[in-house]
C-alpha cells in the first residue's frame, strides 16, 4: 500500500512507471472479460430501474384513487377538505 501512496506523493517514479506499463499490458487481456460483465450489470440495473419506476407509478395511481374516494365520501357527508375541489370553488371551509 505504501508504494501506491508514494505514487501520489511524488515518490518513486520507477514504481509509477511499472504500474502504468503493467496496466497497459494487462488491460487488453482483461477488457474482453470485463466488458460482458459490465454490460450484464448495466442491463440488470436498467431492468431494476424500469421495474421500480412502474411499481412507483402503480403505487401513485392507487394512492390517488384512495384519496379521490376519501374526498368523495367526505363530500357526500357534507365535509370539505382543505385543498379539495370544494375549497377551490371558494366555498367556506368547515372545521
Amino acid at each position: 500500500m505504501s508504494a501506491f501512496e508514494d505514487l501520489f506523493k511524488g515518490g518513486n517514479i520507477v514504481t509509477g512507471l511499472a504500474i502504468g506499463i503493467g496496466a497497459a499490458v494487462v488491460a487488453p487481456v482483461i477488457t474482453p472479460v470485463l466488458r460482458p460483465i459490465a454490460k450484464s450489470l448495466l442491463k440488470a440495473g436498467l431492468v431494476a430501474y424500469d421495474q421500480g419506476r412502474v411499481a412507483f407509478a402503480e403505487l401513485n395511481e392507487q394512492t390517488s384513487d384512495l384519496v379521490a374516494e376519501a374526498r368523495s365520501e367526505l363530500a357526500e357527508a357534507g365535509h370539505t377538505v382543505e385543498g379539495g375541489p370544494e375549497a377551490e370553488e371558494g366555498r367556506p371551509q368547515h372545521a
